[in-house]
């Protein structure tokens, strides 16, 4: 069976949540610069606009799930400020480390609040927002487990959905495994980079993973750089 026909179940080391320290802080920094070279950002705002115009406000709140070092809220925000849009924004991740750290590099970033939550808890859902945001996050979870995350981010959102993630594709595969190799300094980025892409997805596999959820009105389209954007609207 090929190595792309079927999505990796194997853990990153990033999903360990005790993870900490400087080797958490070098990953972070790289994976910034990653996403800023590759046009990734742009797949996360171009989502966004989109639910915006369906359904305009006066302002909105936004939960970034899986909110690492704090990056993609940083990204949001600033094209906020560009848009003229209002928005509240929630950082959330199970790492408290991270968290930590994200309070940290987002000191000077108005209007955003840290939760140390689990998404798969009950109290998760219990604070709604206006639109979920998952960048790199969904591919950390097996397919059941995505359709539990689904389920409790619809739950939490009133508005919407937008998931930026990779597509499993072997260009994209020996790419980063190559880059990552000659210029990472980091042996988390290094590990993780690649097994990233085989734990990701096809066109198919979303579909297959968002139906199981019970959502049925979604859009997929693809971007550079392997990129599917998912837009899930509730209204």
């Amino acid at each position: 069976m090929s190595l792309f026909a079927k999505r990796s179940e194997e853990k990153e080391l990033m999903d360990d949540l005790d993870c900490s320290g400087e080797e958490l802080t070098q990953t972070l920094r790289e994976l910034k610069t990653i996403n800023r070279w590759l046009g990734g950002n742009y797949v996360t705002t171009n989502g966004l606009s989109k639910i915006f115009k369906s359904h305009p406000q006066s302002s909105y709140t936004i939960a970034d799930i899986g909110c690492g070092g704090g990056d993609m809220i940083k990204v949001m925000q600033k094209w906020a400020v560009d848009q003229k849009k209002a928005i509240k924004f929630i950082g959330i991740d199970a790492n408290r480390n991270i968290i930590d750290l994200a309070r940290v590099r987002l000191a000077d970033v108005p209007k955003v609040t840290w939760r140390v939550q689990n998404v798969f808890n009950e109290e998760f859902s219990e604070e709604k927002v206006d639109i979920s945001t998952c960048t790199l996050f969904t591919h950390h979870f097996t397919d059941r487990e995505l359709i539990g995350l689904l389920e409790s981010l619809r739950a939490k959102s009133r508005l919407g959905i937008v998931i930026n993630d990779l597509h499993r594709h072997w260009f994209a595969f020996y790419s980063i495994k190559f880059l990552t190799r000659v210029f990472s300094k980091s042996k988390m980025v290094q590990h993780d980079a690649s097994l990233s892409v085989l734990r990701s997805f096809s066109k198919s596999d979303w579909e297959r993973i968002l139906r199981s959820a019970g959502i049925d009105k979604f859009n997929i389209s693809w971007h550079w750089a392997f990129r599917w954007q998912v837009n899930i609207l509730f209204k």
